[in-house]
């Protein structure tokens, strides 16, 4: 039955690239509506009998976090939003949660925090009833803030046994100099250390953020919109609309090329990274989504590259590109971890010719339509479930605040040419605009 479902999904979808390039990627009814708060409300109904996916988008990430010394707040209310209201205590909304058999949890990035779970569609109320409830009473004593904080500390000293962290933190601290995408979601360390001694700021954070303008509720699955939407006036109504818009620093352009040395005491093969500031994303522009097709083209698992590097002659294990989608200018980065020490300077080479030869040789048209191809068929198979859908749209969410940006994004991924590929190459690749980092294992004092 599922691979039946599946089928049906995947014609749905690839209709549109038959039926012409303005025929919407996405497959399914998108109901809408917004509270005289400002609070969104999505509805998305879906053929999964008896289920839904209940998500709350929160377009506040670390990306907000704009005041220094107190970095991570986004990623913590992740621990602190289950810490329970004088309504509904952790126990109690932890057993309610059981007895109905809901799965929840939630997580944070640069742009967003989402809170989700897949429930009974025969729960909406009581969901919706304790949801709004956190959302606007949470309550949390300076103990379990303390107790929260020092959790998220070993969060990160857990997350610190792998390079991948390190990578992380030293190519944003590199590239950046003022935007926030400068430190990592989870905060500086000497910030999250500090965290214990933050109590107030935590209340302020939460009072400035979790408001009903950064946020929408979006239900997927066995949901008729007219309920949710009379359900959201209820419970969701008087949520009171707040006054805070974080001033978010302008990155200026980089002027020269950046070089970094990563240290790490432990054992592991060498890493090489070449990273590019990039354009956010957009709907109105193909700059962004031709960066996504050519990550692809240039460095995926069929690329020339790839097939020499990892395949052929094995001088690498991993070689990967990737250009996340983000609100302001983010990063095109190139990953290869390299299997002798010795080759890393002449796999940075080979890296450094295929960028020049994406500027002056345009793409195969017919290899450039099968990666098209191919983003359209990922794009079926993450639609299979409420879930899937839900964090499918807020993705788009968090980036525009609109789930169908999705159609907008898919539009623009049809009009993308070679020559967009060519061009987009020759403004991101240069020198002045590369940061270049290595980690080698044994090399920290």
């Amino acid at each position: 039955m599922k691979r039946l479902a599946v089928t049906v999904l995947l014609l749905l979808v690839l209709s549109s690239m038959a039926l012409g390039q303005k025929q919407k990627i996405f497959p399914y009814p998108i109901h809408k509506k917004q509270l005289p708060n400002g609070l969104k409300l999505v509805v998305v109904p879906f053929d999964s009998p008896g289920i839904m996916a209940y998500y709350t988008v929160v377009r506040v990430g670390s990306r907000n976090e704009v005041e220094p010394g107190v970095t991570g707040f986004a990623h913590f209310f992740e621990h602190m939003m289950f810490r329970g209201t004088p309504k509904y205590s952790n126990e109690k909304y932890q057993a309610i949660l059981k007895d109905l058999g809901v799965d929840s949890n939630a997580f944070t990035s640069d742009d967003w925090t989402c809170y989700h779970s897949t429930a009974p569609a025969s729960a909406l109320e009581t969901i919706m009833d304790m949801e709004s409830d956190r959302f606007q009473n949470l309550k949390y004593s300076l103990e379990d803030f303390q107790k929260e904080a020092k959790a998220v500390l070993g969060e990160y000293n857990k997350s610190a046994a792998s390079p991948f962290l390190a990578i992380n933190e030293a190519e944003r601290d590199t590239m950046y100099s003022k935007h926030t995408y400068k430190h990592s979601t989870i905060g500086f360390l000497k910030d999250i250390v500090d965290m214990p001694n933050q109590y107030d700021y935590s209340l302020k954070f939460f009072d400035r953020f979790y408001r009903p303008e950064y946020c929408t509720v979006m239900v997927v699955g066995d949901v008729k919109p007219e309920q949710f939407f009379k359900l959201a006036e209820k419970y969701y109504g008087p949520w009171k609309h707040g006054n805070h818009v974080a001033d978010i620093p302008v990155e200026p352009a980089q002027s020269g090329e950046k070089v970094a040395d990563i240290p790490w005491k432990g054992r592991t093969l060498p890493y090489l990274v070449v990273a590019f500031h990039a354009p956010a994303f957009s709907t109105e522009t193909k700059d962004k989504v031709a960066l996504n097709l050519l990550a692809k083209l240039a460095f995926g698992n069929t690329s020339a590259l790839y097939q020499k590097l990892v395949l052929s002659e094995q001088r690498a294990d991993l070689l990967a590109a990737s250009a996340d989608d983000s609100r302001d200018p983010g990063s095109f980065e190139i990953y290869v971890r390299v299997k002798n020490e010795a080759e890393l300077a002449k796999v940075r080479d080979e890296v450094y010719a295929k960028l020049e030869e994406l500027k002056i040789k345009p793409v195969d048209d017919d290899k450039l339509a099968e990666v098209k191809s191919n983003f359209r068929y990922n794009f079926a198979m993450q639609l299979r479930t409420p879930d899937e859908v839900a964090y499918t749209l807020g993705n788009y969410i968090k980036l525009t605040g609109e789930p169908e940006a999705v159609n907008k994004a898919f539009e623009l991924y049809d009009q993308v040419t070679p020559a967009d590929i060519q061009r987009v190459a020759q403004q991101i690749f240069t020198k002045e605009n590369r940061t270049v980092l290595t980690l080698k294992g044994g090399s920290a004092k």
